[in-house]
């Protein structure tokens, strides 16, 4: 595996191990995302308990191929109830997978060897097993009743090892 973007250009640590999300330049947040999409998957609440579960349905947005969104710069105006991640959002979203690169850096943990930012692919994500690729149904036609039908609990699940 290559070493990707992981050091800056001084040979100093890589940003997410120098910088807190709030100090972060927009790219620098945005190269965050592993792009594994398992945040683009709808999850379920208990009302009771506030427990939250998995599916594996996906936002009407989500490309379950590339795991990218459609329309990322408009996804509010198509998803009203899309969650635009900010570091105050991050620091109070329960339901972010362990492998979620804002997690992993509020917490004060390392990036994995798959996330881009250390690999230098983008694909790595996808060949360790991570991402949602291929592993998703749409919500496009499907009754709120039937997400009872797709729970899932790998999304919030560390991948197997190799």
């Amino acid at each position: 595996m290559g070493s990707g973007n992981s050091v800056d250009k001084d040979g100093g640590l890589p940003f997410w191990k120098t910088k807190s999300l709030e100090e972060m330049t927009d790219a620098e947040w945005e190269s965050l995302c592993d792009g594994c999409a398992r945040c683009c998957l709808n999850k379920l609440e208990d009302w009771d308990t506030g427990d939250i579960v998995w599916t594996d349905v996906a936002c009407t947005l989500l490309d379950g191929t590339s795991c990218r969104c459609k329309d990322y710069e408009n996804r509010a105006a198509t998803v009203p109830d899309c969650i635009q991640l900010t570091p105050s959002e991050v620091n109070t979203l329960t339901w972010l997978p362990p492998t979620c690169g804002y997690r992993l850096v509020r917490e004060g943990a390392d990036l994995y060897w798959w996330h881009p930012m250390v690999s230098g692919d983008p694909e790595t994500v996808h060949l360790a097993g991570v991402s949602v690729q291929n592993r998703t149904v749409s919500e496009d036609g499907m009754e709120l009743e039937e997400y009872e039908n797709h729970v899932v609990t790998w999304p919030g699940e560390m991948p197997e090892a190799e």
